[in-house]
C-alpha cells in the first residue's frame, strides 16, 4: 500500500512552475521591448541625416532615453539582459557573413597594409592618450577599438573580452556615433576640394571613418567607384577584429592572473568563442556554401540582432552614469580621430 508521500513523489512535476512562469514572462517582456525599440530605430534611419548614424547607434540612444523617461519594469530585466548578451553574440557571429576573405585577399597587399597601419596606429595613439588624460584603460581601449576597427560592433565585442563596465561600453558607442557622424558630414563637404579621384577618396573614407553606415554615407559623392573601394577597405578593418580581440584579450587577462590560472577551459578563454564563430561565418561566405539570398537575409538579421542588443544595453544604463566619467574620454576620441584623419593622405601613397 502506497503512502501519501509516495503518491506525491510519483506525481510528475509541472513544466511551468511559478518561477519558470516569471522567467518566461520577464524574458518575453524584455525581448519585445528591445524589438520595438529596434523597429522604431529602423524607421528613424529612413530619415535624412539619421541614416548616417545607423540603426545600432539609434537603438542604444533610444534605449537610454526610454530608461530615463519611462523607466523599465524589473521583471523585464531578464529579457533585456538576454538581448544585450546572447543576441549580441549571435549578431556578431552572423556579421561574419559580410566578409568575403577572397575579395580582401584579391585587393592586394596595399589594402591589408593600409588597414593594419590604421588599426595599430589608432590603438597605440588612443590608448596612450587615455593614459595621458588618466582615462580608465578599459574605456580608452573601447573608444580606440571603435575608432580603429568597426564602431559599435567592435566595441560591444571587445567589451566582453576585456570585461568592461556597461556604462563604459555605452559611452564609447555614443562617442563613436557622434564623431563618426560629424566626420562623415565633413568628408562630404570637403569632397569637392580634396582633389582626390573617386577610387582614392573611397579608400580614404573606408580607412578612417568609424561605422560602416558612416563610410557608406560619406562615399556617396564619389559614386559607385568610391562606394566599392570604401566598403572593401572598411571590411578589411572588420576582418582584423579577431586579431585585435586576441591581443586585447591577452593584455587585459594579465590584470587578473589568479582568475585565469584557476579557471581553464573553452569557456574561460581570454577571447569569447563567438569571435571564432564570426571567423567561421566569414569562411562560409568566402566558399559560397550558403545561397546569396539566404546570406543577405542572415546579414539583415545580424543587423537587427545587434540593434536589439544595443537597445538592451541602452535600457540597462542611465544618462547619469556618464557624469562620473567626465569630458576626458570625449577628448581622447576627438584627438584620436583627428590623428587618424591626419595620416589618411599618407596611407594613399602605399
Amino acid at each position: 500500500m502506497e503512502t501519501s508521500n509516495q503518491v506525491q513523489t510519483n506525481q510528475p512535476t509541472p513544466f511551468l512552475t511559478e518561477d519558470r512562469k516569471k522567467y518566461f514572462k520577464g524574458l518575453s517582456q524584455g525581448l519585445i521591448l528591445t524589438l520595438i525599440i529596434t523597429i522604431v530605430a529602423d524607421q528613424i534611419t529612413n530619415l535624412p541625416f539619421f541614416s548616417i548614424m545607423g540603426i545600432m547607434i539609434i537603438a542604444i540612444l533610444l534605449g537610454m532615453s526610454w530608461k530615463s523617461l519611462m523607466g523599465v519594469q524589473t521583471s523585464a530585466s531578464v529579457g533585456i539582459g538576454f538581448s544585450s548578451k546572447y543576441l549580441l553574440r549571435l549578431g556578431i557571429i552572423l556579421m561574419g557573413l559580410r566578409l568575403n576573405l577572397q575579395q580582401i585577399y584579391d585587393a592586394g597587399l596595399s589594402l591589408i597594409l593600409i588597414d593594419s597601419i590604421v588599426i595599430v596606429f589608432t590603438l597605440a595613439v588612443m590608448i596612450y592618450l587615455g593614459s595621458v588624460f588618466k582615462v580608465d584603460k578599459h574605456l580608452s581601449a573601447l573608444i580606440a577599438v571603435g575608432t580603429a576597427v568597426c564602431g559599435a560592433a567592435a566595441i560591444v565585442a571587445v567589451s566582453s573580452v576585456i570585461k568592461s563596465k556597461k556604462e563604459f561600453t555605452a559611452l564609447a558607442v555614443a562617442c563613436i556615433a557622434i564623431l563618426g557622424t560629424v566626420g562623415a558630414i565633413i568628408y562630404i563637404l570637403l569632397f569637392p576640394v580634396l582633389g582626390l579621384d573617386p577610387e582614392n577618396y573611397g579608400i580614404l573614407v573606408g580607412a578612417t571613418l568609424h561605422e560602416l553606415a558612416h563610410v557608406i554615407a560619406a562615399a556617396v559623392p564619389g559614386e559607385a567607384v568610391s562606394m566599392d573601394n570604401a566598403i572593401l577597405t572598411k571590411l578589411g578593418r572588420v576582418a582584423l577584429l579577431i586579431p585585435v580581440a586576441l591581443v586585447l584579450g591577452y593584455m587585459f587577462s594579465k590584470d587578473n592572473k589568479e582568475e585565469t590560472t584557476q579557471k581553464k577551459g573553452l569557456k574561460n578563454l581570454p577571447v569569447p568563442w563567438f569571435i571564432f564563430g564570426f571567423l567561421a561565418m566569414s569562411v562560409v561566405n568566402t566558399v559560397n556554401i550558403i545561397p546569396l539570398a539566404v546570406t543577405e537575409v542572415l546579414i539583415d538579421a545580424s543587423v537587427y540582432l545587434l540593434a536589439m542588443a544595443m537597445a538592451g544595453l541602452g535600457l540597462s544604463i542611465n544618462f547619469g552614469d556618464f557624469k562620473q566619467v567626465g569630458i576626458k574620454p570625449v577628448i581622447v576620441g576627438v584627438l584620436g580621430f583627428a590623428a587618424l584623419a591626419a595620416i589618411g593622405p599618407l596611407l594613399l601613397l602605399l
